[in-house]
């Protein structure tokens, strides 16, 4: 049986692991400021934060988008689709991200580049349009499109599994008041379930803000390919890589802080 913590333990579990880190980013802040060689290597390295929120934020609706929709082909009732979605999400979910990454900037773009040219071939010949190259497509869309691909899967399974932990009983229900598929999904399946799927869903978006960093394996001017720059050009690796996991940690924990704050809200509001 798993043990519950005590109401006087949940009262006196005061975050001071939270101080504690609040205390170091703050000394460290004081380095950054005082010490010109922190100071530089963090106006560099910050110039990638923008590219690192960005292709977090666009990567992470996305893969939530197709995730969800491979989750209602699992629940569907037609065979053929509950197959194709367990299919997607094996083959997917066995794949590590990196490699991922490397298949569909150097295998998908290409292939869907000479596809699409080779569609085009008419349009082409007749002077309408020109053929596009592998370079028009963008290393950074490739990179957003993999880390979108690869967290689909288990976002999809986070979906399932949320939407599978609300009583049969009730939906049941809903049928027999008349209420559509849709309606049923709306005003009954997806309010309750999602007290069920915010939590996990949002440990994957800090972990997607974490796998970002794969993105500077492309060349992509994320935070860690600032860094790896700058360090492979100054040699300053312990200030450089100091600098950006101390840029990786403020994001999120940040962010952790948030969520979890939104969590605790969500639980407070009422059933319906």
């Amino acid at each position: 049986m798993a043990l519950q913590p005590s109401p006087r333990h949940e009262k006196d579990d005061r975050p001071w692991w939270l101080v504690v880190l609040v205390l170091i980013g703050i000394v460290l802040a004081v380095v950054i400021i005082t010490n010109d060689i922190y100071t530089q290597v963090f106006r560099t390295v910050v110039n990638g934060v923008g590219i690192t929120v960005f292709v977090t934020l666009v990567a992470f609706v996305l893969a939530t988008v197709l995730g969800l929709g491979i989750a209602l082909l699992g629940l569907s009732d037609s065979l053929l689709l509950r197959q194709i979605a367990r299919f997607y999400i094996e083959i997917i979910r066995g794949i590590p991200i990196l490699v991922l990454l490397f298949y569909i900037a150097f295998v998908g773009a290409p292939g869907v580049v000479a596809a699409y040219n080779f569609l085009i071939t008419p349009l082409v010949k007749a002077g309408v349009t020109e053929p596009i190259l592998v370079r028009d497509l963008s290393l950074m869309w490739r990179a957003i499109i993999a880390l979108m691909i690869g967290y689909s899967s288990f976002i999809a399974e986070i979906f399932r599994a949320g939407f599978q932990s609300v009583d049969i009983g009730q939906i049941e229900a809903a049928k027999s008041l008349g209420l559509s598929r849709y309606r049923r999904f709306r005003l009954v399946v997806f309010p309750q379930a999602i007290r069920v799927i915010f939590p996990p869903l949002s440990n994957d978006f800090v972990s997607m803000v974490k796998d970002s960093s794969l993105v500077s394996v492309l060349g992509v001017a994320d935070i860690t390919q600032m860094g790896k720059v700058y360090a492979s050009g100054s040699f300053r690796f312990f200030e450089t890589y100091s600098i950006v996991t101390y840029i990786y940690l403020i994001l999120t924990i940040g962010l952790s802080l948030f969520l979890r704050r939104i969590e605790k809200k969500m639980k407070q509001m009422p059933r319906r």
